[in-house]
C-alpha cells in the first residue's frame, strides 16, 4: 500500500464535490454524494454544513466536526484527478 500525500487545502464545490490540493502539487475531485446513504454522513446534505469543511492538523484528512471526517488516503485513492 502506497501512502497518500498529505492535504494542503480543501475547497467545497457544487454538487457535493470537494477539490482537494495535496502537498505533492496534485489536485483531486472527491464526490461526497455516495456517502449520503450512510447515516453518519447525512448532515453533509446541508449546504452550510458541507461548506464548513476544513483540513485536519497535519493534513491527514478533512473534517466537518468531531464525528464526520475523511482521511487523506480516502480522498487520494477515490478522488478523480482534477
Amino acid at each position: 500500500m502506497i501512502a497518500a500525500p498529505t492535504i494542503k487545502s480543501v475547497q467545497p464545490v457544487e454538487d457535493m464535490l470537494l477539490r482537494v490540493c495535496f502537498t505533492n502539487g496534485e489536485q483531486r475531485i472527491y464526490n461526497c454524494n455516495p456517502l449520503l446513504i450512510r447515516p453518519q454522513f447525512r448532515l453533509l446534505s446541508t449546504p452550510a454544513f458541507f461548506n464548513s469543511v476544513r483540513v485536519d492538523p497535519g493534513g491527514y484528512g478533512v473534517s466537518w466536526n468531531d464525528d464526520i471526517d475523511l482521511s487523506e488516503y480516502e480522498l487520494w485513492n477515490n478522488g478523480k484527478p482534477a
